[in-house]
């Protein structure tokens, strides 16, 4: 891939919205942890969740960062989205008060990515159709159960007309949004993209999950088959542009994303609810390393992927040290932000640059924290055999 530029970042997290919020709230990752998950949640109802530890963005009013108008059907996720956009877009300069300042817009599109996202749109609408009738059904909120809805929405409220992709392949799906903006950039078909994603809590993704043993509430936490993860929701998007366009406008650059990586290794039983596959993970490594032109040496630090699922864990930590060894220092980014699904990847790009900007590397699966980081390996692992790595570089800040 052609190295690309991060000149922009917005997030809505459940430790802050904005770039500046959720790098201050980084200062005290342990801080920052407990205030994820010790709170109830406001979103999910059902009985089955009560006393789950989750990581929710609390508080969160749309209005706030975008007024009160255009807002009355959208979902939640909808608003996590076009927020983040929003945000991302005025930290590189790109927009200010709702006007571009650079870039047109035939020349600006949107890389995204989810999971589950619509999932409680989908429900609200059958909950209707089943407890009533499909008459009440409401129009307005039928497109959020489309999946590529939200993104679809971030386009028309910013006016991005360049392409516009979502990503639905799971846990790996904000990392490898950024193979496809590149591909765009790189064939020419704008000049910046949002990249990244969003997901979001629902009570049937708890409710599914709970069942399959994945995840449960906090007194059943033992009981879970392979430990099990804590849910988050969130998202995050970049805006990306080809580095030496960037840098002729003299564009801020957080860092570039210099590598990408991605492979899958199917389970023996196609029965499999949950698979890891530590080659996959080698793979995914190696072609990253390769795709950036750089020894596994200069990795100062990996964005992991671990979570509670324990095979999925032991997988991605034997995968790391078939190809870079033991001693290269591993942190955990779930531990601040719970797991995000979709949206993981984008999670991990922001952590990673606000470990560029000093922020404490915490919490550590393992290593000593370097001093300083300049270069980061992130690394999503989905539950089905699929693995994708992106490698970070700091950039320096002299001309």
């Amino acid at each position: 891939m052609i190295p690309i530029a991060i000149t922009g970042m917005g997030v809505v997290s459940p430790i802050g919205v904005g770039r500046e919020a959720f790098f201050d709230a980084l200062a005290d990752p342990d801080a920052a942890a407990e205030a994820s998950f010790t709170m109830e949640s406001s979103v999910l109802k059902d009985p089955a969740a009560e006393g789950a530890e989750i990581a929710e963005v609390r508080g969160f009013e749309a209005k706030d960062y975008l007024g009160s108008k255009g807002l009355r059907n959208f979902d939640r996720l909808t608003r996590f989205m076009i927020v983040a956009g929003k945000k991302a877009l005025e930290d590189a300069g790109v927009k200010r008060d709702g006007e571009f300042i650079e870039h047109e817009p035939a020349r600006v599109g949107i890389s995204s990515a989810t999971a589950y996202g619509s999932l409680d749109a989908i429900t609200e609408l059958l909950r209707v159709a089943e407890l009533e009738a499909p008459r009440y059904i409401n129009p307005g909120r039928f497109p959020n159960t489309v999946i590529n809805a939200a993104a679809g929405y971030v386009s028309i409220w910013e006016d991005l007309r360049a392409p516009n992709t979502t990503v639905v392949d799971g846990n790996c799906g904000a990392l490898d949004a950024i193979l496809n903006a590149e591909t765009h950039l790189r064939n020419d078909r704008g000049d910046a993209f949002l990249v990244g994603g969003g997901e979001i809590l629902s009570d049937p993704l708890f409710v599914a999950l709970a069942k399959l043993g994945a995840v449960g509430p906090g007194p059943d936490r033992d009981e879970r088959v392979d430990g099990g993860f804590r849910l988050g929701e969130g998202a995050a998007y970049f805006c990306v542009e080809r580095s030496e366009v960037a840098a002729a406008r003299g564009a801020r650059i957080h860092a570039e994303i210099i590598g990408y990586g991605t492979a899958f290794e199917p389970p023996a039983a196609q029965a499999a609810l949950v698979h890891g596959s530590s080659l996959a993970v080698e793979r995914a490594i190696q072609g990253a390393i390769a795709d950036a032109n750089i020894v596994p040496g200069e990795i100062d630090v990996v964005a992991s992927s671990v979570g509670g699922l324990l095979e999925l864990d032991q997988a991605e930590m034997d995968g790391i040290d078939a190809v870079l060894g033991p001693d290269v220092p591993v942190a955990r980014p779930k531990d601040i932000h719970g797991e995000t699904f979709g949206a993981a990847g984008a999670m991990a790009i922001a952590q990673s640059l606000a470990w560029m900007q000093g922020a404490p590397i915490a919490p550590l699966h393992r290593g000593t924290a370097p001093a300083q980081v300049d270069t980061v390996l992130i690394i999503t692992v989905g539950f089905y055999g699929n693995v994708t790595a992106a490698l970070l570089r700091a950039v320096s800040e002299e001309p």
